[in-house]
């Protein structure tokens, strides 16, 4: 089984191996845990091991753990205790800090002190005073030694534990300063007193405790950033909805909604649960779900998101999906189990952090040794190693991976693009073939008519064709007749209607006798196909499927339908292919009218006549022959290949058998988010190498020069406190690095205002019109009947002409007639009608 903990008390890299490597011991199949988000999910067989056992494993090192709370209302309420405590801390530090930094830095630039701190004569009494100021600041900070001294006798050390050592070394010294500087002063020894009073390090304690709260509050805050996109999805779930039950509305919680249930939603309003509408009509806005920035229109039979908006009118809906399988909950889970799984990439990260802490200490005091040994100078030894101590906090490291994979994780949902884990999100940018399912994937899914041959009327025809196809429920029927009623052609009435296996229909019109098939059926009834046999193969050699329609005697004509590519297929493809990726489609269509398609669309290579249950070999094949395959499919009968693949990118709505098959999940039916999503992998991937690379170089170049390998040639050492603000910075600038993340945008979004900008411009060309207005007397009125105008949605520009009693307005797209009557009355003025040109 598996189970989700909230682990408390990790503060960098280390705790965060230390915690796994805790877990791992009890003989658990699988843990991974997540520094950022404070969890860990343990896979365990629940007959051997228990949750107890988990928790005490944790809690034996130092660190707290807890079954993950269901309710996210009390885990947010302790992060927010946690920040509040972090920043009550911060003050009480840099409350006491700065007095204790004049006290100690001030007289150096003969800033005034109080007399009887001053020289020699006030040395014990300003050591001293340090001590104080310095006692808040250790106090308030307590949780480093508690954790670090606890972590370091369980053998676990951690960041803490370098904290801990580093602030509690420079403390004892001073404390052991005032004891010397008090023994040196009974004795009158003058030089002993002069040399521990400008060497005491309490200043350097409380300003490394002080700038590692200080960082920790930066990094809380990056954090919370990174979970805004999560938390905002979250949001937009409303906690109750309107539920229709024995013929009343009543408000329920959104927890009590069952499936089946009929739901109300009016303007303005969140939709609680995914379903389908059964009464009334709207435009809804799911750019928070799927990153359409069209509202999209929903009639009966259509399928509504939860979490995205009703913007106009008030419908009904079904509940089809409810509790944690809705689609804005599958999204969040999504995106959780992507934030607590590991990418490859930081499986470095992970073995170099559990040996880096003990490596440190070790490093620490080797310095501490030869530096006292060869300058014979205790102080200067001790200053070394603190500082040793205080920069190799390896925070920066164990913020690298997971800061980065957090902000692309809830970024990605932002725009429907869902990642199944860290690994896929690695992986993705890896691949250099994409394989793609032809019907539903790269076009719409749903064919249409394209053609109509015929030497008949072709009215009467389309009759004909439409009255054989109407009782069947095969797609292209369904063309026909959808084609026919566009043209507003009825059916005749027709009897003794047969399907007849792999060749057509059958039926009789008016005692007579009608075909509609292939040409098999056609030779099969011993009916001449010569004068459309070649307009049929011209049909097929543009991708097209012909059906033919006769009677006993002879052929009436040609219907050629196309499953028509989606113009977003179409670019997507061109981009795809100018980035250098091998594309190939799936079909299940004749090789003639795959390979014509695969040359209208550019596709580099076609695999015709495939079975569903075939498609997973084809998938084989091509990594047999060295490709790293991502295989894009529907997410249903696509589900074996997509498994196959290296990676599997399902197409849709999310539906169970996408999450359970694919490894990433794309919200919007549009092959452009492969684009999207490949681009954000590569992204993320070069933001976490730039981590890495940070938090190495840093580490590999300031340890050195903090355990003083620069000093005997060129004199420089590294102060505990610059040690401090230097750790502090870097773990800053990997998370503000990692937030550039949440600035990554669509392709297709930047030439999208460009677009608008050239549409208005040429739809109002083609659209212009009179508007009669009665009652206009002047100017002023003119000023008022041209606002009233410009305020209708569409409307571009108005020019007044009093004379004539009308407006010369010119709109782009199409304006309501009686939103210009309502805007015209309000104003005071009588509308006549109008007139377009």
């Amino acid at each position: 089984m598996k189970e989700r903990f909230d682990v408390s008390g990790m503060t960098c890299a280390s705790c965060q191996a230390n915690v796994q490597k805790a877990v791992q011991k009890l003989g658990v199949n699988d843990v991974n845990v997540n520094l950022i988000s404070e969890s860990m999910t343990v896979d365990y067989d629940s007959d051997k091991i228990s949750n107890d056992d988990i928790i005490k494993a944790v809690e034996k090192i130092g660190y707290g753990a807890s079954p993950k709370d269901k309710d996210r209302s009390s885990e947010i309420n302790l992060k927010e205790h946690e920040e509040m405590s972090t920043i009550s801390r911060l003050k009480i530090s840099f409350l006491f800090l700065i007095p204790l930094m004049y006290l100690e830095m001030g007289p150096m630039i003969n800033l005034p002190i109080p007399s009887f701190l001053e020289g020699r004569a006030g040395a014990i009494n300003n050591a001293f005073v340090q001590f104080l100021l310095a006692l808040p600041v250790i106090f308030v900070n307590r949780k480093f030694f508690v954790s670090g001294f606890k972590s370091l006798v369980n053998k676990a050390p951690n960041m803490d534990t370098l904290v801990a050592l580093g602030a509690g070394a420079a403390t004892i010294f001073g404390i052991f300063a005032i004891m010397r500087m008090s023994y040196a002063l009974g004795l009158n020894d003058t030089q002993v007193l002069d040399h521990y009073r400008h060497n005491i390090y309490f200043e350097s304690s409380a300003t490394i405790l002080t700038l590692i709260t200080l960082g920790k509050y930066f990094e809380a805050r990056s954090k919370g950033e990174t979970k805004a996109s999560l938390k905002h999805l979250m949001d937009l779930a409303p906690k109750t909805a309107k539920v229709i039950k024995n013929g009343e509305e009543i408000e329920v919680a959104i927890e009590e909604i069952e499936i089946g249930d009929t739901i109300v939603v009016r303007p303005g309003e969140s939709i609680p649960v995914d379903g389908i509408v059964t009464k009334g009509s709207s435009l809804v806005d799911q750019a928070a779900i799927t990153g359409e920035s069209i509202p999209v229109n929903k009639n009966p039979g259509d399928e509504v998101i939860s979490a995205s908006i009703n913007k106009q009118g008030s419908f009904q809906f079904r509940a089809k999906r409810v509790g944690e399988n809705t689609t804005i909950s599958q999204i969040i889970s999504l995106v959780n189990e992507a934030n607590e799984t590991k990418a490859p990439i930081a499986k470095l990260a992970d073995k170099i952090s559990a040996i880096f802490v003990p490596m440190v200490i070790v490093i620490a005091i080797l310095t501490f040794a030869i530096s006292a040994y060869l300058t014979k100078d205790f102080e200067f030894a001790l200053n070394l190693m603190i500082a040793v101590l205080v920069i190799s906090c390896p925070c920066a490291l164990g913020l690298a991976t997971p800061m980065a994979i957090m902000v692309s994780t809830g970024k990605s949902a932002e725009l429907g693009l869902l990642f199944k884990s860290a690994e896929s999100l690695e992986n993705l940018h890896k691949i250099d073939s994409i394989l793609l399912d032809k019907t539903g994937t790269i076009t719409e899914g749903k064919p249409v008519v394209t053609d109509v041959y015929t030497k008949m009327d072709d009215k009467e025809f389309i009759s004909i064709a439409r009255s054989i196809e109407e009782a069947s429920e095969h797609p292209l029927s369904n063309a026909i007749v959808e084609f026919a009623n566009s043209k507003n052609i009825g059916p005749k009435e027709t009897s003794d209607f047969n399907s007849i296996t792999g060749m057509g229909l059958e039926a009789k019109i008016d005692g007579k006798i009608y075909y509609a098939g292939n040409i098999k059926l056609m030779n099969d009834k011993n009916i001449s196909v010569k004068d459309f046999e070649e307009r049929s193969t011209s049909y097929s050699e543009e991708g097209k499927t012909s059906m033919y329609f006769a009677d006993e005697n002879e052929v009436l004509g040609l219907i050629a339908v196309q499953d028509l590519a989606k113009d977003s297929s179409i670019k997507a493809i061109e981009k795809l292919k100018a980035m250098g990726y091998h594309i190939a489609m799936l079909t299940g269509d004749n090789e003639k009218t795959a390979e014509a398609i695969r040359k209208k669309l550019a596709i580099d290579e076609k695999y015709a006549e495939v079975l569903p249950q075939d498609k997973d070999k084809v998938v084989r094949k091509l990594q047999e022959s060295g490709k790293n395959v991502a295989m894009v499919g529907d997410g249903i009968n696509d589900a074996p290949a997509l498994a196959r693949s290296d990676i599997g990118i399902a197409i849709g709505s999310g539906t169970d058998i996408a999450i359970d098959s694919a490894d990433v999940v794309l919200i919007k039916n549009s092959l452009l988010d492969i684009v999207n999503s490949i681009r954000l992998s590569s992204k993320t991937i070069k933001i976490i190498k730039e981590n890495l690379f940070w938090a190495f170089f840093y580490n590999i170049i300031l340890i050195p020069v903090a355990a003083g390998i620069l000093y005997p040639r060129y004199g420089i050492t590294l102060n505990p406190m610059f040690a401090a603000l230097a750790m502090s910075i870097s773990s800053v600038f990997v998370c503000l690095n990692s937030l550039r993340l949440r600035n990554f945008k669509p392709e297709e979004e930047e030439s999208k205002e460009e677009n608008i900008i050239i549409k208005e411009n040429e739809m109002s060309e083609l659209n212009k019109m009179i508007v009669k207005v009665d009652g206009m007397s002047c100017e002023n009125c003119a000023k008022h009947v041209t606002e009233a105008l410009e305020s209708v949605s569409g409307i571009k520009e108005v020019n007044v002409n009093l004379e004539n009693k009308e407006a010369n307005v010119e709109y782009f797209g199409s304006v309501d007639e009686d939103e210009i009557s309502k805007a015209i009355s309000e104003a005071g003025y009588e509308y006549k009608g109008i007139e377009y040109k």
